[in-house]
């Protein structure tokens, strides 16, 4: 995990991400199928806050609660410093929650595709917080159904643009899946745009602005 702030906040976000693991390990222990199943798992409503949205992004997305832990820790840690400092990035494993009044940039990374580092989601500072959660079914060990470069999805919440971006990769299997895919994430609530790159194609559908990166 990498935390970006306007200042060093080392021992505050260590803090905080040992206050989520904590909430979410001991929830896991007690209830092993949360952390196995893949498909949406009801939790109790006095569960941990990390594991009611994790939960309730899942069945939204129809995936297991798990496709929604990393962009849901992002939202968590970032929120949680928040007071701290103007400007947050917290980026886990490719999952990112953006909060401040700066626009920003992200480079849109996706393994072998020729497009990969060559387009960037563009986010006026309007557009913040946001989340920016991406999956692959080429890159790094999650687990993914499909075989899109990179899945990106803009959303409201963390676990949303998580669980949605990894319910919309599991249908991409080729470029002909790709506008499916689109539908498929913009189809969940809080979900304001996504882009799908698959070899050398790509899809891009809702609230979301692509800019084009130059050497």
């Amino acid at each position: 995990m990498q935390v970006s702030a306007t200042r060093s906040l080392r021992a505050e976000a260590a803090e905080v991400v040992a206050s989520v693991r904590a909430d979410l390990e001991g929830y896991i222990a007690a209830h092993p199928r949360f952390a196995e199943s893949f498909v949406p798992v009801a939790v109790e409503p006095d569960a941990p806050e990390i594991v009611r949205a994790m939960a309730e992004a899942a069945e939204a997305s129809g995936v297991g609660p798990m496709a929604a832990v990393a962009g849901a820790v992002a939202e968590a840690v970032a929120r949680g410093l928040a007071e701290l400092s103007r400007e947050v990035i917290v980026e886990n494993g490719g999952d990112l929650y953006l909060i401040g009044d700066s626009p920003r940039r992200v480079l849109l990374l996706a393994g072998d595709s020729p497009l990969s580092g060559r387009i960037a989601v563009e986010l006026a500072a309007a557009s913040l917080p946001a989340a920016l959660c991406t999956s692959s079914g080429t890159v790094g060990h999650s687990v993914s159904l499909g075989s899109a470069h990179a899945v990106t999805v803009l959303a409201d919440r963390g676990a949303v643009a998580d669980a949605a971006a990894t319910a919309a990769g599991n249908l991409v299997h080729g470029a002909d899946d790709i506008h499916r895919a689109l539908e498929r994430a913009l189809a969940v609530p809080g979900v304001r745009g996504a882009v799908v790159l698959a070899g050398d194609s790509f899809g891009v559908l809702g609230d979301v602005t692509l800019v084009r990166v130059t050497e």
